[in-house]
């Protein structure tokens, strides 16, 4: 027992230096010290795992998992910072952090503002804006930065793009370039997520044959997930279920 309430304590100390080493706020020592076990978890998954270089699907379940913990700490701290300091950085930041909240219209203004300035080419910003837009249903906004994206960053972000373009084609009437963005992003990505937005289409097109072939495949994916990953897709997952269920109420 002495030495596992020292391997606390020697936990505790690393995340301490790591408090220091990356300007965390100070609080966080007296809570490390304070509860060394609990203190040291709740600083790995809220802080560390974060900001270390972790695969995509693995930081969004830690993200999302720190988020539980305390769900406004992001947008918070975010606010703060722009209050203290309204500089481009500091305007991305919260615009990144309303997006994961789910505040999309306030994050797309902030997006906005911010491609007004300096960086009025960066891509992570035009990305950003585009995402708000789609996310708050205004399909026409976000259109232009996604095609600009495509057409002059080709490689960034590609599959998410992609998805995103086929989304706002299908949303504004755009049907021949919805489906080829569709397919496009289903034969060289393949993802769950690109599979169930082109399904979800499909239903709402009344396309059979494409949501059959589709439906496949996406069972087949489902079968082979973790509880990661099912937790990851369900969002998306509870969206292609109610499809389905609108599809057969129409049907």
């Amino acid at each position: 027992m002495p030495l596992i309430g020292g391997l606390h304590i020697l936990i505790a100390l690393l995340c301490a230096v790591h408090v220091v080493r990356s300007g965390q706020q100070l609080y966080w020592l007296f809570i490390l010290f304070a509860f060394p076990l609990l203190g040291s978890a709740v600083y790995f998954f809220a802080v560390y795992m974060p900001n270390s270089r972790l695969d995509h699907g693995a930081r969004k379940a830690v993200t999302a998992a720190a988020r539980a913990m305390d769900p406004g700490r992001d947008v918070r701290e975010a606010r703060a910072a722009f209050d203290v300091s309204p500089s481009a950085q500091n305007q991305m930041r919260l615009a990144e952090a309303l997006l994961e909240a789910g505040e999309a219209t306030e994050a797309a203004q902030a997006y906005e503002a911010a491609l007004k300035g300096p960086f009025a080419s960066d891509p992570d910003i035009r990305f950003g804006a585009a995402r708000a837009h789609v996310e708050c249903q205004r399909f026409d906004a976000a259109l232009p930065h996604l095609e600009a994206l495509k057409a002059e960053r080709p490689s960034f972000r590609a599959d998410q793009v992609l998805l995103l373009l086929a989304r706002a084609y299908a949303s504004t009437g755009r049907v021949a370039e919805a489906r080829e963005s569709f397919e496009a992003g289903v034969g060289r990505y393949a993802s769950f997520e690109a599979n169930a937005e082109y399904m979800m289409w499909a239903l709402a097109i009344n396309d059979q044959a494409t949501a059959a072939r589709l439906q496949s495949e996406i069972d087949r994916q489902v079968r082979l997930w973790s509880p990661a990953s099912r937790q990851l897709n369900e969002p998306v997952l509870r969206r292609l279920r109610a499809a389905q269920d609108l599809a057969r109420k129409n049907g």
